[in-house]
Protein backbone atom coordinates (compact mmCIF):
# COMPACT_ATOMS: atom_id res chain seq x y z
CA UNK A 1 0.00 0.00 0.00
CA UNK A 2 1.44 3.31 -1.06
CA UNK A 3 1.71 6.33 1.20
CA UNK A 4 -1.02 8.07 -0.81
CA UNK A 5 -3.40 5.11 -0.35
CA UNK A 6 -2.78 5.09 3.41
CA UNK A 7 -3.48 8.83 3.58
CA UNK A 8 -6.73 8.45 1.66
CA UNK A 9 -7.84 5.52 3.83
CA UNK A 10 -7.00 7.46 6.99
CA UNK A 11 -9.01 10.45 5.76
CA UNK A 12 -12.03 8.27 4.97
CA UNK A 13 -11.89 6.61 8.41
CA UNK A 14 -11.64 9.95 10.18
CA UNK A 15 -14.72 11.14 8.29
CA UNK A 16 -16.61 7.99 9.27
CA UNK A 17 -15.66 8.47 12.93
CA UNK A 18 -16.27 12.20 13.09
CA UNK A 19 -19.50 12.38 11.07
CA UNK A 20 -21.86 10.88 13.72
CA UNK A 21 -20.39 13.14 16.41
CA UNK A 22 -20.57 16.20 14.21
CA UNK A 23 -24.13 15.37 13.20
CA UNK A 24 -25.16 14.89 16.82
CA UNK A 25 -23.60 18.20 17.84
CA UNK A 26 -25.29 19.95 14.92
CA UNK A 27 -28.67 18.58 15.97
CA UNK A 28 -28.12 19.72 19.56
CA UNK A 29 -27.01 23.20 18.46
CA UNK A 30 -30.07 23.55 16.22
CA UNK A 31 -32.47 22.67 19.03
CA UNK A 32 -34.64 25.71 19.73
CA UNK A 33 -34.22 25.55 23.51
CA UNK A 34 -30.45 25.27 23.22
CA UNK A 35 -30.26 28.21 20.81
CA UNK A 36 -32.43 30.36 23.10
CA UNK A 37 -30.41 29.37 26.15
CA UNK A 38 -27.14 30.31 24.45
CA UNK A 39 -28.65 33.56 23.14
CA UNK A 40 -29.80 34.62 26.61
CA UNK A 41 -26.46 33.60 28.08
CA UNK A 42 -24.29 35.63 25.71
CA UNK A 43 -26.56 38.68 25.51
CA UNK A 44 -26.83 38.87 29.32
CA UNK A 45 -23.09 38.36 29.61
CA UNK A 46 -22.36 41.27 27.25
CA UNK A 47 -24.84 43.56 29.00
CA UNK A 48 -23.44 42.74 32.43
CA UNK A 49 -19.78 43.11 31.44
CA UNK A 50 -20.43 46.63 30.15
CA UNK A 51 -22.67 47.52 33.08
CA UNK A 52 -20.54 46.12 35.91
CA UNK A 53 -17.41 47.48 34.26
CA UNK A 54 -18.94 50.96 34.38
CA UNK A 55 -19.79 50.50 38.07
CA UNK A 56 -16.23 49.37 38.76
CA UNK A 57 -14.93 52.58 37.21
CA UNK A 58 -17.26 54.66 39.37
CA UNK A 59 -16.32 52.86 42.60
CA UNK A 60 -12.61 52.34 41.97
CA UNK A 61 -11.57 54.88 39.37
CA UNK A 62 -12.43 58.21 40.96
CA UNK A 63 -12.70 60.74 38.15
CA UNK A 64 -12.56 57.96 35.57
CA UNK A 65 -16.14 56.93 36.41
CA UNK A 66 -19.50 58.51 37.17
CA UNK A 67 -23.13 57.63 37.82
CA UNK A 68 -24.04 58.79 34.32
CA UNK A 69 -21.39 56.45 32.91
CA UNK A 70 -23.01 53.56 34.81
CA UNK A 71 -26.36 54.31 33.19
CA UNK A 72 -24.74 54.54 29.77
CA UNK A 73 -22.87 51.29 30.34
CA UNK A 74 -25.99 49.35 31.21
CA UNK A 75 -28.12 51.11 28.61
CA UNK A 76 -25.84 50.51 25.66
CA UNK A 77 -25.00 47.07 27.01
CA UNK A 78 -28.71 46.30 26.61
CA UNK A 79 -28.62 47.72 23.08
CA UNK A 80 -25.75 45.46 22.03
CA UNK A 81 -27.40 42.49 23.73
CA UNK A 82 -30.58 43.03 21.72
CA UNK A 83 -28.61 43.24 18.47
CA UNK A 84 -26.83 40.05 19.45
CA UNK A 85 -29.77 37.84 20.39
CA UNK A 86 -32.96 39.66 19.41
CA UNK A 87 -33.86 37.39 16.50
CA UNK A 88 -33.12 34.21 18.42
CA UNK A 89 -34.57 34.56 21.91
CA UNK A 90 -35.89 38.11 21.93
CA UNK A 91 -32.91 39.13 24.11
CA UNK A 92 -34.81 39.40 27.37
CA UNK A 93 -31.73 39.51 29.61
CA UNK A 94 -34.16 39.98 32.47
CA UNK A 95 -36.04 37.30 34.40
CA UNK A 96 -38.82 39.78 35.24
CA UNK A 97 -39.50 40.37 31.55
CA UNK A 98 -39.42 36.64 30.85
CA UNK A 99 -41.86 36.04 33.72
CA UNK A 100 -44.24 38.66 32.36
CA UNK A 101 -44.05 37.27 28.82
CA UNK A 102 -45.05 33.86 30.16
CA UNK A 103 -47.75 35.26 32.45
CA UNK A 104 -49.33 37.13 29.52
CA UNK A 105 -49.34 33.98 27.37
CA UNK A 106 -46.77 35.29 24.90
CA UNK A 107 -44.36 32.49 25.75
CA UNK A 108 -44.75 28.97 27.04
CA UNK A 109 -43.90 28.46 30.71
CA UNK A 110 -41.70 25.57 29.58
CA UNK A 111 -39.25 28.16 28.24
CA UNK A 112 -39.06 30.08 31.51
CA UNK A 113 -36.33 27.93 33.14
CA UNK A 114 -34.37 27.86 29.85
CA UNK A 115 -34.30 31.65 29.63
CA UNK A 116 -33.63 32.28 33.30
CA UNK A 117 -30.85 29.71 33.51
CA UNK A 118 -29.13 31.29 30.51
CA UNK A 119 -29.49 34.75 32.03
CA UNK A 120 -28.24 33.70 35.47
CA UNK A 121 -25.20 31.88 34.11
CA UNK A 122 -24.34 34.76 31.77
CA UNK A 123 -24.60 37.24 34.63
CA UNK A 124 -22.51 35.06 36.94
CA UNK A 125 -19.74 34.63 34.36
CA UNK A 126 -19.81 38.38 33.68
CA UNK A 127 -19.28 39.06 37.40
CA UNK A 128 -16.34 36.66 37.39
CA UNK A 129 -14.92 38.43 34.34
CA UNK A 130 -15.11 41.87 35.95
CA UNK A 131 -13.62 40.52 39.17
CA UNK A 132 -10.68 39.11 37.23
CA UNK A 133 -10.12 42.29 35.22
CA UNK A 134 -10.34 44.65 38.20
CA UNK A 135 -8.88 42.39 40.90
CA UNK A 136 -5.77 44.48 41.55
CA UNK A 137 -7.79 47.69 41.61
CA UNK A 138 -10.26 46.15 44.07
CA UNK A 139 -7.47 45.01 46.39
CA UNK A 140 -5.72 48.37 46.18
CA UNK A 141 -8.92 50.33 46.87
CA UNK A 142 -10.04 48.14 49.77
CA UNK A 143 -6.64 47.60 51.35
CA UNK A 144 -6.94 43.87 50.83
CA UNK A 145 -10.22 43.57 52.76
CA UNK A 146 -13.32 42.74 50.76
CA UNK A 147 -15.98 44.87 52.43
CA UNK A 148 -19.74 45.01 51.85
CA UNK A 149 -20.37 48.31 53.65
CA UNK A 150 -18.29 51.32 54.61
CA UNK A 151 -16.06 53.77 52.71
CA UNK A 152 -14.00 50.97 51.15
CA UNK A 153 -16.94 48.74 50.21
CA UNK A 154 -16.55 46.97 46.87
CA UNK A 155 -19.42 44.48 46.90
CA UNK A 156 -21.60 47.23 45.40
CA UNK A 157 -19.65 46.85 42.15
CA UNK A 158 -21.54 43.63 41.57
CA UNK A 159 -24.97 43.94 43.23
CA UNK A 160 -27.32 46.60 44.59
CA UNK A 161 -27.49 47.64 48.25
CA UNK A 162 -29.90 50.02 49.97
CA UNK A 163 -28.57 53.47 50.96
CA UNK A 164 -29.00 54.66 54.55
CA UNK A 165 -32.06 56.80 53.80
CA UNK A 166 -34.10 53.82 52.52
CA UNK A 167 -36.00 51.19 54.48
CA UNK A 168 -36.52 47.64 53.24
CA UNK A 169 -40.16 48.07 52.30
CA UNK A 170 -39.62 51.45 50.70
CA UNK A 171 -36.96 49.76 48.62
CA UNK A 172 -39.40 47.00 47.72
CA UNK A 173 -41.99 49.54 46.59
CA UNK A 174 -39.32 51.41 44.64
CA UNK A 175 -38.33 48.27 42.73
CA UNK A 176 -41.95 47.44 41.96
CA UNK A 177 -42.69 50.91 40.60
CA UNK A 178 -39.46 51.30 38.60
CA UNK A 179 -39.72 47.83 37.04
CA UNK A 180 -43.37 48.57 36.26
CA UNK A 181 -42.25 51.67 34.38
CA UNK A 182 -39.73 49.57 32.49
CA UNK A 183 -42.30 46.99 31.37
CA UNK A 184 -44.89 49.65 30.59
CA UNK A 185 -42.47 51.39 28.24
CA UNK A 186 -41.18 48.15 26.72
CA UNK A 187 -44.69 47.22 25.64
CA UNK A 188 -45.14 50.64 24.08
CA UNK A 189 -41.84 50.25 22.20
CA UNK A 190 -42.71 46.81 20.84
CA UNK A 191 -46.49 47.07 20.33
CA UNK A 192 -46.97 46.68 16.57
CA UNK A 193 -50.64 47.55 16.89
CA UNK A 194 -49.95 50.95 18.41
CA UNK A 195 -46.95 53.18 17.64
CA UNK A 196 -43.80 51.02 17.89
CA UNK A 197 -40.26 52.13 17.21
CA UNK A 198 -39.12 52.42 13.63
CA UNK A 199 -37.69 49.32 12.02
CA UNK A 200 -34.16 48.73 13.23
CA UNK A 201 -34.32 51.24 16.11
CA UNK A 202 -35.84 49.07 18.86
CA UNK A 203 -32.45 48.18 20.34
CA UNK A 204 -31.20 51.75 20.65
CA UNK A 205 -34.53 53.04 21.95
CA UNK A 206 -34.59 50.31 24.61
CA UNK A 207 -31.06 51.23 25.62
CA UNK A 208 -32.07 54.88 25.92
CA UNK A 209 -35.01 53.80 28.07
CA UNK A 210 -32.61 52.14 30.52
CA UNK A 211 -30.50 55.29 30.67
CA UNK A 212 -33.58 57.42 31.35
CA UNK A 213 -34.77 55.10 34.12
CA UNK A 214 -31.33 55.21 35.71
CA UNK A 215 -30.89 58.98 35.68
CA UNK A 216 -34.45 59.68 36.86
CA UNK A 217 -35.37 56.82 39.20
CA UNK A 218 -32.18 54.99 40.10
CA UNK A 219 -31.06 56.76 43.28
CA UNK A 220 -33.19 55.02 45.90
CA UNK A 221 -32.44 51.34 45.30
CA UNK A 222 -29.93 51.27 42.47
CA UNK A 223 -32.74 50.18 40.14
CA UNK A 224 -31.88 46.48 39.95
CA UNK A 225 -35.20 45.92 38.12
CA UNK A 226 -33.89 42.53 37.12
CA UNK A 227 -33.33 39.36 39.18
CA UNK A 228 -30.81 38.19 36.57
CA UNK A 229 -28.74 41.33 37.10
CA UNK A 230 -28.59 41.18 40.89
CA UNK A 231 -28.72 37.66 42.31
CA UNK A 232 -26.00 35.85 40.27
CA UNK A 233 -23.31 38.54 40.86
CA UNK A 234 -24.30 38.65 44.53
CA UNK A 235 -23.82 34.91 44.76
CA UNK A 236 -20.45 35.30 43.04
CA UNK A 237 -19.30 37.82 45.67
CA UNK A 238 -20.38 35.37 48.37
CA UNK A 239 -18.08 32.73 46.84
CA UNK A 240 -15.26 35.15 46.00
CA UNK A 241 -14.58 36.28 49.57
CA UNK A 242 -17.10 38.93 50.59
CA UNK A 243 -18.91 36.30 52.64
CA UNK A 244 -22.47 35.96 53.92
CA UNK A 245 -22.71 39.69 54.59
CA UNK A 246 -23.75 40.16 50.96
CA UNK A 247 -27.04 38.43 51.88
CA UNK A 248 -27.41 39.74 55.42
CA UNK A 249 -26.98 43.49 54.91
CA UNK A 250 -30.44 44.98 55.54
CA UNK A 251 -31.90 41.62 54.37
CA UNK A 252 -32.10 43.25 50.95
CA UNK A 253 -30.99 40.38 48.73
CA UNK A 254 -34.46 38.91 48.12
CA UNK A 255 -36.11 42.19 47.08
CA UNK A 256 -34.42 42.46 43.63
CA UNK A 257 -35.55 38.86 43.05
CA UNK A 258 -39.22 39.19 44.07
CA UNK A 259 -40.17 42.82 43.43
CA UNK A 260 -39.18 43.15 39.73
CA UNK A 261 -41.41 40.30 38.44
CA UNK A 262 -44.32 41.73 40.43
CA UNK A 263 -43.66 45.22 39.11
CA UNK A 264 -43.20 44.06 35.51
CA UNK A 265 -46.50 42.17 35.59
CA UNK A 266 -48.32 45.18 37.06
CA UNK A 267 -46.79 47.44 34.40
CA UNK A 268 -47.98 45.08 31.67
CA UNK A 269 -51.51 44.97 33.08
CA UNK A 270 -51.61 48.76 33.26
CA UNK A 271 -50.52 49.04 29.62
CA UNK A 272 -53.09 46.52 28.46
CA UNK A 273 -55.85 48.27 30.44
CA UNK A 274 -55.12 51.82 29.34
CA UNK A 275 -53.81 51.21 25.82
CA UNK A 276 -54.51 47.65 24.73
CA UNK A 277 -58.22 47.79 25.54
CA UNK A 278 -58.62 51.07 23.62
CA UNK A 279 -57.21 49.89 20.31
CA UNK A 280 -59.99 49.55 17.71
CA UNK A 281 -60.63 46.07 16.42
CA UNK A 282 -60.32 45.47 12.70
CA UNK A 283 -63.69 44.82 11.05
CA UNK A 284 -64.26 41.18 10.20
CA UNK A 285 -65.31 40.31 6.66
CA UNK A 286 -68.05 37.70 6.51
CA UNK A 287 -67.28 34.84 4.16
CA UNK A 288 -69.63 32.96 1.94
CA UNK A 289 -70.91 29.94 3.93
CA UNK A 290 -70.30 27.64 0.96
CA UNK A 291 -66.66 28.75 0.82
CA UNK A 292 -66.22 27.95 4.51
CA UNK A 293 -67.84 24.55 4.01
CA UNK A 294 -65.53 23.77 1.08
CA UNK A 295 -62.50 24.71 3.15
CA UNK A 296 -63.61 22.42 5.99
CA UNK A 297 -63.97 19.49 3.64
CA UNK A 298 -60.56 20.01 2.04
CA UNK A 299 -58.70 20.51 5.33
CA UNK A 300 -60.26 17.72 7.37
CA UNK A 301 -58.40 14.76 5.79
CA UNK A 302 -55.03 16.47 6.36
CA UNK A 303 -55.86 17.11 10.00
CA UNK A 304 -56.80 13.49 10.55
CA UNK A 305 -53.72 12.11 8.80
CA UNK A 306 -51.36 14.23 10.93
CA UNK A 307 -53.22 14.11 14.20
CA UNK A 308 -50.27 12.62 16.07
CA UNK A 309 -48.03 15.57 15.17
CA UNK A 310 -50.41 18.37 16.06
CA UNK A 311 -49.02 20.84 18.56
CA UNK A 312 -50.89 22.44 21.41
CA UNK A 313 -53.75 24.69 20.35
CA UNK A 314 -52.92 27.22 23.04
CA UNK A 315 -52.38 30.59 21.31
CA UNK A 316 -48.86 31.12 22.58
CA UNK A 317 -46.36 32.86 20.33
CA UNK A 318 -42.69 32.07 20.81
CA UNK A 319 -41.28 33.73 17.73
CA UNK A 320 -38.59 36.36 18.33
CA UNK A 321 -40.52 39.13 16.61
CA UNK A 322 -43.35 38.68 19.12
CA UNK A 323 -41.18 38.64 22.20
CA UNK A 324 -40.38 41.65 24.29
CA UNK A 325 -36.77 42.64 23.83
CA UNK A 326 -35.39 43.64 27.09
CA UNK A 327 -33.43 45.10 29.57
CA UNK A 328 -31.67 45.22 32.69
CA UNK A 329 -29.63 47.50 34.74
CA UNK A 330 -27.68 47.94 37.95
Amino acid sequence: MTHLDRKRRSTRMSKVVSTPTATKMKVIWQNENVREFLAEFISTYVMMVFGLGAVAHMVLGGKMGSYLAVNLGFGFGVTIGIHMAGNISGAHMNAAVTFTSCALGRMSWKKFPVYVLGQFLGSFVAAATIYSLFYTAIIDFSGGKLMVTGPTATANIFATYLPDHMTLWRGFLDEVVVTGMLQLCLLAITDKGNNPTLLGTQAIVTGILIVIIGVSLGMNSGYAINPSRDLPPRFFTFLAGWGSQVFRTKDWWWVPVVAPPLGAYCGAIIYLFFIGSNKPEEPQVLENPSTIEDRRVSVLPKTVSHQHGVASLTPVSVYPEDRSSVLYHP
